[in-house]
């Protein structure tokens, strides 16, 4: 199984800052230590032109070129720089990337990627460039060239925030399918409908969680015919995330994983898997979290085999 990564683009964060940055060098090193049969393999810089696919070229030159109002970095929430500018590239290359390889192979990952707060025109929420959108429209467009028919996307968000940036680019577009499970009261407070949005209360466990998903991948089976997923594998729902509110175990994060990949197995849909948020108050727990989401994948993509 191919996974991608970017984590030796480290932003330079002032000392303090809450984004756990740490994390994907961790997730990478124990991949490789554990998970032997994972092809680690450096993600490419998406283009300009390819981040246009989605993004304004206002919005890109403006980060290109570092001429970004303080407030729009704000509400990024990094400060700018030309390493975080290459970071975000390479999160959404490794997405492209990640498709790529699916769609000959069955399942690959973005050891990072997961950015849906990031709007066409603006970015948010640590969100710069939408990967997941950016990688959909792509696919899409590279799929056009050899098939008669677009090809269908569905993108399953299971980070615990809604994904408002890819809720709203994908708002008009029958052709790609937003589903997200999400806190009801948690970031953004103004959410964006995408096609499928389920709000979870506060608190909410395993047993709520997993028949909650359940019922929305049904309704998604009757409503759409995908063929490619892209899903956002969220370690924030877990119980001791500081940001998540709600209380999804280890184990549950885990059930809920292969559930999304035996859905797409069942299909022989392609999936590809990011890693989206996970602000554990351990970061080792959010680390682990995202390395069982990766021994389900690879799971997968041997069956796929």
């Amino acid at each position: 199984m191919q996974a991608f990564y970017s984590d030796h683009f480290v932003l330079p964060l002032p000392p303090g800052h809450r984004f756990p940055m740490a994390k994907y060098a961790m997730l990478h090193e124990a991949i490789a230590q554990q998970l032997p049969a994972v092809a680690l393999l450096e993600a490419p810089a998406a283009s300009d032109g390819q981040l246009a696919l989605v993004h304004t070229p206002e919005y890109i030159e403006s980060l290109v070129s570092g001429g970004i109002s303080a407030a729009a970095m704000r509400e990024i929430g990094f400060p700018w720089s030309e390493f975080m500018v290459a970071r975000a590239r390479r999160s959404v290359g490794a997405t492209v990337a990640a498709v790529r390889a699916a769609q000959q192979t069955g399942v690959a990952a973005n050891l990072a990627g997961g950015t849906h707060h990031a709007y066409a025109g603006k970015g948010g929420g640590f969100c710069v460039f939408n990967d997941v959108a950016v990688a959909a429209r792509l696919a899409q467009a590279e799929w056009q060239r050899h098939n008669r028919l677009p090809l269908k996307v569905a993108v399953i968000d299971l980070d615990v925030h809604q994904g408002n940036g890819t809720a709203h680019i994908f708002q008009s577009d029958s052709s790609v399918f937003t589903l997200s499970l999400h806190g009801d009261k948690n970031f953004p407070f103004r959410k964006e409908t995408g096609d499928l949005d389920v709000a979870l209360a506060d608190g909410c466990g395993d047993a709520d969680y997993l028949a909650a998903l359940e019922q929305a991948l049904l309704e998604l089976s009757q409503r759409f015919e995908p063929g490619l997923v892209l899903y956002l594998a969220g370690a924030d729902p877990y119980a001791g995330d500081r940001l998540g509110r709600l209380a999804l175990t280890q184990d549950g994060l885990e059930a809920r994983d292969r559930r999304v990949f035996d859905w797409c197995f069942q299909r022989r849909i392609p999936v590809v898997f990011v890693m989206a948020g996970g602000y554990g108050r351990q970061i080792e727990e959010t680390v682990q979290i995202q390395l069982r989401t990766f021994r389900a994948g690879l799971s997968y993509a041997q069956r796929w085999q």
